[in-house]
């Protein structure tokens, strides 16, 4: 007899089942020898994850408060490629894998015989009727079931033929005859195991070989369920000059299998894919989540691949089922070039229009605060030089009276490729403010021209003197020329021009310039 608390298997009444070989690879080494692979695990990760809006601790646990395995959410893919020998059967016959995905996408599965190149395959279903307490009573119904319901102190046992199981109680058929009994507290007694249900989803072939015999086989997928994104913290010197950087990669694997001893990879870049309409899946399993913070010190190497760049794990990992870990993405490094600067930008952004803005009402006058910007060189000549990842950047720096490291701030940066700068906007200064006014302006729509005489006022209350550039953008029309000024400045491009002005310690100073508008 079997209780339902205590299942812990079901028989696969079909084909031989493979399984252990992506739980536990037979070959360790990546090597390849006659020209074929090694019997092993390969995983592709790729992501679409969005580093300001997507967390995966934070996924995880709502998932877990809503009891819902909803992998569709999940902003990624993975690609897993198996290779393995099996009993290929000599002429038609099945073949059954036991250790796929249960997210798996069955449209792009590929099987390749490499030993045997005629192998052809006829036929493949991939098989989810999973074990569980309401399908084993489904299977029993029209069956004979016991159960041992508490009565008091004692347990009265009931026994007869199910005839249905829903809304918590079970309707028998039994010799005085039909009864409704509830399930809560109840313990059912089952008879033999009914063949059909499966412990693990899977994957069954149908095949048609000349030789047979043990072949070495390569099965490829697609599975729901996975994804990674990247994080960097930096800590930067007293004099913001240096700073050191450590990069993670936090992987995410919801797909309902484990990959051990797997070769990992990571795809960055915008890869192309149709998304599935978003819903909500019903498959069973609870969650749990298992951080990990083991970094490995070659970290990943990389390289350009088609359009993309692809990130690989020099030794292989254990890629475990309903957990996120965290890898190290390249080693630590330190001291490279940092560059601090404090930016007023009062026109946020704003630049000309279509047409020319001829109303003397309209002016952007305002106090403001300059935002508080790092960057630096992502070049090998300053000891980095590697394309990074798309991800969040945390930004520390040490307090001299106790030695500690301070968080200061954080931003968000794109796909950065080598040899391009990498520019963090930490937040807005306290102690330097800025005031922008307008003092003048005239028009002559006869000769369709106009002037407009600005007055910045930056004051500085901190006890170190402080660099500063403020940002102007000639908003009112694209022909421009500035006619006056008191501050030398860098025209940036054809609708933005740079002021940079050193303020004293606690003191100020005052920027004035004419633009002519003409049209």
């Amino acid at each position: 007899m079997l209780a339902i608390s205590l299942i812990a298997a079901a028989a696969l009444a079909a084909a031989p089942a493979v399984a252990p070989s992506v739980q536990k690879s037979a070959e360790k080494s990546a090597e390849k020898t006659d020209g074929k692979p090694t019997p092993g695990v390969s995983l592709t990760v790729y992501s679409s994850a969005d580093p300001a809006g997507f967390n995966p601790q934070q996924f995880i646990q709502q998932q877990r408060m809503s009891g819902q395995d909803n992998v569709w959410g999940v902003p990624g893919y993975g690609v897993v490629k198996v290779v393995r020998r099996v009993a290929v059967p000599k002429g038609v016959g099945e073949l059954a894998f036991t250790d796929v995905a249960a997210w798996i996408d069955p449209t792009t599965v590929s099987f390749n015989d490499l030993d045997d190149a005629k192998t052809t395959v006829l036929e493949q279903n991939f098989q989810f009727d999973l074990v569980s307490p309401s399908k084993l009573m489904e299977k029993f119904l029209g069956r004979e079931i016991s159960l041992a319901v508490a009565m008091g102190d004692g347990v009265s046992n009931v026994r007869g033929t199910l005839l249905s199981a829903n809304q918590g109680s079970v309707v028998l058929q039994t010799a005085e005859g039909v009864r409704i009994v509830p399930m809560a507290g109840a313990q059912l007694q089952l008879g033999e195991l009914p063949g059909g249900l499966l412990t693990k989803p899977t994957l069954v072939w149908k095949l048609a070989s000349e030789s047979g015999g043990e072949h070495l086989v390569r099965t490829t997928y697609q599975t729901a369920g996975m994804t990674w994104r990247s994080d960097y913290n930096i800590v930067i010197n007293g004099s913001d000059t240096r700073g050191d950087i450590t990069a993670w990669v936090t992987l995410m694997n919801l797909s309902g299998a484990s990959f051990d001893d797997a070769e990992l990879k990571l795809v960055a870049g915008d890869v192309h894919k149709i998304q599935p309409q978003p819903m909500i899946a019903g498959r069973g399993g609870g969650m749990r989540m298992e951080a990990m913070a083991m970094a490995d010190a070659a970290g990943f190497s990389e390289k350009e691949f088609a359009d993309f760049h692809l990130y690989t794990l020099p030794r292989r990992t254990d890629v475990l089922q309903n957990s996120t870990q965290q890898i190290a993405l390249f080693p630590p490094v330190s001291g490279f070039k940092v560059k601090r600067e404090l930016v007023f930008d009062f026109t946020g952004g704003m630049g000309a229009p279509g047409q020319p803005i001829l109303d003397r009402d309209f002016v952007i006058a305002s106090k403001a605060k300059p935002s508080i910007l790092v960057s630096f060189e992502n070049k090998k000549e300053n000891s980095l030089g590697m394309p990074l990842p798309k991800g969040k950047i945390r930004v520390y720096k040490e307090d001299p009276s106790d030695g500690t490291l301070e968080f200061i701030g954080e931003d968000l940066i794109d796909h950065t490729p080598r040899n391009e700068t990498v520019k963090i906007r930490l937040g807005e200064a306290f102690d330097v403010v800025g005031e922008r006014i307008r003092s003048d302006f005239t028009i002559d729509n006869a000769a369709k021209r106009m002037t407009e005489t600005f007055r910045i006022e930056l004051r500085n209350q901190k006890s170190a003197a402080q660099k500063v550039r403020v940002i102007e953008r000639p908003y009112r029309w694209t022909n421009w020329q500035i006619t006056r000024k008191n501050t030398e400045f860098e025209k940036l491009d054809s609708g933005t021009m740079a002021f940079d002005v050193e303020l004293p310690s606690e003191g100020s100073r005052t920027i004035e310039y004419t633009v002519l508008y003409t049209w």
